[in-house]
């Protein structure tokens, strides 16, 4: 069977006189064409299958859909379990049923808006067991594989690992992933891929700040716009595990599942579980061509954002826990007097919710803050033509609270004792059917009471030491976080909803299925932030990540730095502020009302082009940007991140234009641009603009100017005649 789609094909097939055994994976990269129908294609088993080495299995070892140690398979099988008494653990799958529409896509390799697919089941009647395997191959490139195994036997089953694996060529010997911790997420890091097995286990009970995000495995060296990359994502919330193998046998393989704890998954007579999807790409343009596939994925989904993404006030760094009804209206008067479109009440509306010890819970507005409770402030800014947001934190409690003190059950935990404190909070148990019942009655409560039109939902610890009902929990508690989103979308379908997770600690396919944008860090320092947004949209489109420009000092890292640069890190993503606007000056809020109504006109290419970071050779900067999908018009930035050890900055390559469209390029000027050291600008810029090809551009570049570090130069390409 042959699936085709965005320029990637999967072919599985059967060995003659292989009876019922599960499907070779014979193919996961290239496109092979229209014409590699199953008469093409029935020599490709013969051409791939291994000679028989010495000390080896006497028949060839095949890449099953599922590797299993029956098939003589010697790096990490697809799925690992036992029976109480040690039986089980050694399936030996029958093929029931393989069907599918492998011409999703069209045969002719047109697109017509629907994937390309094949199912199957299979079982073991001794082992007791039935798997399910589902392929999507969407018409963007993304390779969806859903998996599910049941329980056919008598006795209960213990599962350990079902992970959706698929195999790599010889040529993918490095591999690139990401780490990172709180406010510094996502951050590169590169090995070579030899002998042996590469894992990447997640027990933060969420995502984690240092989640791999996406794994790429390819050729050596390849970067953002060249060389050949097979990548997966694993699309699940809680705990998981990334695997890259490679042993001598010749065979690699790539591939993520859920990390269970011992036990967390045990399947009753009939049971069945689901294991998280896996989404994979194959791209022969780098990292921007995974991230392309990734972006149509999202940007397809009926659940996308459609409406232009509102420019964004927030008010945790404008007024943290001084809820002052004055002040805020204050705030929010010349919020809208620059053009925000949304304002955002974060922490401290509730309960006894002073500072971040005490109230989390008590999801009811404090009578000490809000003595005329909240209509007064959300009355103002819908008058002012603004939307209203609340942030709220639902999954945790303050011992420190009225909920804790009337059910300490419903921590999160094994039965008498608690986890580490964790700033000052503990998770509550949402599988535990009153504590659902009672977060969805308050959030409904909240929504129903209220113009709210958006909720900033905070996550701001790990779960550790999680146990619900006598055994590990997080399992279960990830699938009651969905339940629990998915009931407020459908009770509230208009309202919002941004993942947060002391910032980036839950950006994953999972949760970004209900809900409408991540906090990619609460960080917003703008130079930690170029690489923070620059590596989350490996995954995730420029319009589903939040970009605040902050105050001139950072309060997290003390940095200052210059509005221009603040307001150029955060203008190609959800744009937004968080700083007080009543202590700014005139001119800074004048500089603000410009770059918001330049973000406003170029939005809509800005969150719905063609990301392009270009490999720049100079490690102190960057050059990324966005190309509308006609190729007309671009908006691109240079960002000078350090001190260069050059004289003169190398030139800056505008990638991802039409070859033979004539562009014209003109500075924008954020806050009067970057400030420069240089006794005279380079002859374009100092004509105020220069004609190009996109040929040109991306083949010879521009001269930018030398700018001094934490500045950035931004660009506006617009197509002429």
């Amino acid at each position: 069977m042959h699936l085709r789609g965005g320029g990637v094909s999967l072919v599985l097939g059967t060995p003659p006189d292989d009876g019922r055994r599960l499907p070779v994976v014979l193919h996961w990269g290239a496109d092979l064409g229209h014409t590699a129908g199953p008469a093409a294609l029935s020599g490709l088993l013969d051409a791939s299958t291994a000679a028989v080495p010495h000390s080896a299995p006497d028949v060839p070892v095949h890449r099953r859909v599922v590797p299993l140690p029956v098939d003589g398979w010697r790096l990490r099988p697809g799925l690992s379990g036992a029976r109480a008494d040690g039986s089980g653990f050694a399936p030996a799958f029958a093929v029931d049923a393989f069907t599918g529409d492998p011409w999703g896509d069209s045969p002719d390799g047109g697109s017509s808006g629907r994937p390309a697919t094949a199912e199957l089941t299979a079982s073991d009647d001794v082992a007791g067991l039935r798997l399910g395997l589902r392929w999507l191959l969407h018409p963007g490139g993304v390779l969806e594989i859903r998996q599910a195994l049941t329980n056919t036997g008598e006795s209960p089953y213990l599962l350990a690992w079902l992970a959706a694996t698929l195999p790599l060529p010889a040529v993918a010997t490095e591999v690139l992933d990401l780490t990172g911790r709180w406010a510094f997420e996502r951050v590169p890091q590169r090995r070579t891929l030899g002998d042996g097995t590469w894992l990447r286990e997640s027990r933060h009970g969420r995502t984690g700040h240092d989640a791999p995000t996406v794994v790429c495995a390819g050729a050596p060296g390849f970067g953002f716009r060249s060389g050949e990359v097979w990548a997966v994502h694993l699309g699940w919330s809680g705990d998981s595990g990334y695997v890259a193998e490679r042993g001598p046998s010749g065979h690699a393989q790539l591939g993520a599942g859920e990390l269970l704890a011992p036990g967390e998954v045990t399947l009753a007579p009939g049971e069945t579980y689901e294991a998280p999807p896996l989404y994979a790409v194959h791209s022969s343009a780098g990292l921007d061509g995974v991230a392309a596939a990734f972006h149509r994925l999202l940007r397809a989904r009926p659940e996308h954002p459609r409406s232009p993404r509102p420019v964004v006030l927030n008010t945790w760094e404008a007024v943290y826990f001084d809820h002052d009804l004055g002040r805020l209206t204050r705030l929010a008067d010349v919020a809208a007097s620059i053009g925000v479109e949304r304002f955002v009440l974060d922490d401290g509306w509730f309960g006894d919710r002073r500072d971040d010890r005490a109230g989390l819970g008590d999801w009811y507005v404090s009578p000490e803050a809000w003595p005329q409770g909240l209509d007064p402030i959300v009355g103002h800014v819908r008058r002012l033509g603004m939307e209203f947001g609340l942030w709220v934190e639902p999954e945790m409690v303050n011992p420190e609270s009225e909920l804790f003190r009337e059910h300490p059950d419903w921590v999160l935990g094994v039965e008498g004792r608690q986890s580490l404190p964790w700033r000052h909070q503990q998770p509550l148990d949402l599988a535990r059917p009153q504590v659902w019942e009672h977060l969805l009655g308050r959030l409904d409560a909240l929504l129903t009471e209220h113009d709210i039109g958006y909720l900033k939902w905070d996550h701001n610890r790990d779960l550790v030491d999680a146990a619900h009902g006598g055994r590990a929990g997080v399992h279960a508690q990830t699938l009651a976080v969905y339940a629990l989103l998915d009931e407020l979308r459908r009770r509230h379908p208009g309202v919002e909803i941004e993942s947060c997770a002391s910032g980036g600690g839950r950006v994953d396919l999972g949760i970004l299925a209900r809900t409408d944008r991540v906090w990619a860090s609460d960080s917003n320092d703008a130079l930690d932030r170029q690489s923070i947004q620059r590596w989350t949209s490996q995954l995730v489109p420029p319009e589903l990540v939040g970009a605040h420009v902050g105050a001139p000092r950072s309060h997290l890292t003390g940095r200052t730095q210059s509005l221009s640069f603040r307001l150029a890190t955060a203008l190609f993503w959800h744009f937004g502020i968080e700083w007080d606007l009543t202590a700014a000056t005139a001119p800074e809020l004048a500089a603000l009302r410009e770059a918001v109504a330049f973000h406003r006109r170029m939005r809509g290419l800005l969150h719905g082009g063609d990301v392009v970071r270009v490999d720049h050779p100079d490690p102190a900067g960057l050059v990324h940007g966005c190309v509308s999908p006609d190729r007309s018009a671009a908006v691109f930035a240079y960002v000078q991140l350090g001190t260069s050890s050059g004289e003169v900055t190398p030139p800056v390559r505008l990638a991802g234009l039409a070859d033979d469209v004539r562009y014209r390029v003109a500075p924008v000027p954020l806050a009067g641009g970057p400030v420069t050291r240089q006794v005279r600008p380079p002859g374009w810029l100092a004509a105020g603009a220069v004609e190009l090809t996109g040929r040109v551009l991306a083949t010879v570049g521009l001269q930018p100017p030398i700018l001094l570090p934490e500045q950035a130069l931004v660009l506006e390409v617009t197509a002429v005649g």
